[in-house]
């Protein structure tokens, strides 16, 4: 996505996590961690990061993703609230702003029938959107 062009969210979407666990919840997936997110959680749980790495995440192919159970749930979804979210990647703080969530006023508005968050809360400008997507714009 690029700043320059028009979407259906150029005058902002409001959203607000509700903390329903939705996004925690359902069909198998990955959450992917990077170093910087591995190390933030091993220190918000007071472990080691190579405890960390065998309690809490798999390898799949070069990266590395957070467990799930056998239902689907996160690994650090309990008791119906997410148990590191002050720590929780950059995946999970994002969320509903991913790409394929973006794509179109259509892909949105399906977000949005599984999402309470979604038309809450503060208005998201497009700028914050895109970055949300692309993570922090560099250069000119």
């Amino acid at each position: 996505m690029r700043m320059d062009r028009s979407y259906f969210f150029d005058n902002g979407i409001r959203f607000e996590c509700t903390q329903c666990g939705y996004c925690c919840t359902g069909e198998p997936g990955h959450v992917w961690v990077n170093d910087e997110e591995i190390n933030r959680l091993a220190k918000h749980l007071g472990i080691s990061r190579r405890s960390f790495l065998l309690r809490h995440t798999r390898r799949v192919r070069k990266r590395r993703s957070l467990k799930e159970h056998s239902d689907g749930r996160c690994i650090f979804y309990e008791d119906e609230r997410c148990t590191v979210y002050s720590a929780r990647p950059t995946q999970c703080r994002t969320y509903p702003f991913w790409l394929e969530n973006l794509r179109s006023e259509e892909a949105w508005k399906e977000t949005k029938k599984e999402c309470p968050g979604i038309g809450k809360g503060r208005r998201h400008s497009k700028d914050e959107i895109i970055r949300k997507i692309h993570g922090p714009i560099r250069g000119g």
